[in-house]
């Protein structure tokens, strides 16, 4: 496996955020360009992940699935300087990345094994979808954080809702002239601390769509052109007297 990527930040960045939530991965490499898919060791969030063939500006793979530390990599990757370009080689039990700018570095990282199985992202079926900028998710999220440690998010036709209350309360209402929502009726309950971790990813999307159902889990999709990044979170259901 070889593959060129001219502009490291992002993927340093998103090995960043996903190490918050998993501490090993198994990088895929395939026709289609690398991908993550990982659950959090409490089987409560998915992750999936993509760069396309297409971003990278050399590549050759053929079906290549490589256990590797984040830890590890992630400290590699934040040696990248803006305009660094990085080339990723697998052999028979190292990745070795080259971090080209003025000088040529170059690290090893030990390949390892990892028990799990192989996941897959489930395909699910959402009755609401919210597209919105992703800044607007991050102050939503943040005012909520203030105030309770789980969120709800609430969809009807012409608005969208996230809130939170214990002894305070913290409301955000978005209308459909500033977000775009395809909705019925949707209400469900997530966890504030797994949403500030996905929420990070806001920085490097050009745009976030958040599908729900009422007590279903959560699919909030980072996109821009040359990735794609996705959490699946359940949902918090709590009985109520």
């Amino acid at each position: 496996m070889l593959a060129k990527l001219e502009n490291p930040r992002i993927f340093s960045e998103v090995i960043s955020i996903i190490s918050e939530l998993v501490t090993e991965v198994k990088l895929r490499f395939d026709e289609r360009g690398m991908g993550i898919v990982a659950i959090d060791p409490a089987n409560v969030a998915m992750v999936s992940f993509r760069i396309p063939r297409e971003a990278f500006s050399e590549y050759e793979a053929g079906n290549e699935i490589l256990g590797i530390n984040l830890d590890n990599l992630k400290a590699v990757l934040r040696r990248a300087r803006p305009g660094s370009i990085l080339i990723m080689e697998s052999y028979e039990s190292t990745l070795k990345l080259d971090i080209l700018d003025k000088i040529k570095r170059s690290f090893s990282l030990a390949l390892i094994e990892i028990e799990s199985e192989d996941k897959n992202v489930p395909s699910l079926e959402f009755l609401s979808q919210v597209q919105m900028s992703p800044n607007d998710l991050v102050d939503a999220i943040e005012d909520c954080v203030i105030v309770a440690d789980s969120c709800n998010f609430v969809a009807e036709p012409d608005k969208f809702i996230i809130e939170a209350s214990g002894l305070n309360s913290a409301r955000a209402e978005f209308s459909s002239d500033e977000v775009k929502i395809i909705s019925g009726k949707s209400k469900a309950k997530y966890s504030l601390e797994y949403l500030q971790k996905f929420s990070k990813a806001s920085k490097i999307a050009d745009k976030v769509f958040i599908n729900f159902s009422s007590n279903h889990p959560t699919k909030i999709e980072f996109k821009r052109d040359d990735l794609d990044l996705a959490f699946i979170l359940a949902p918090r259901v709590e009985n109520e007297d």
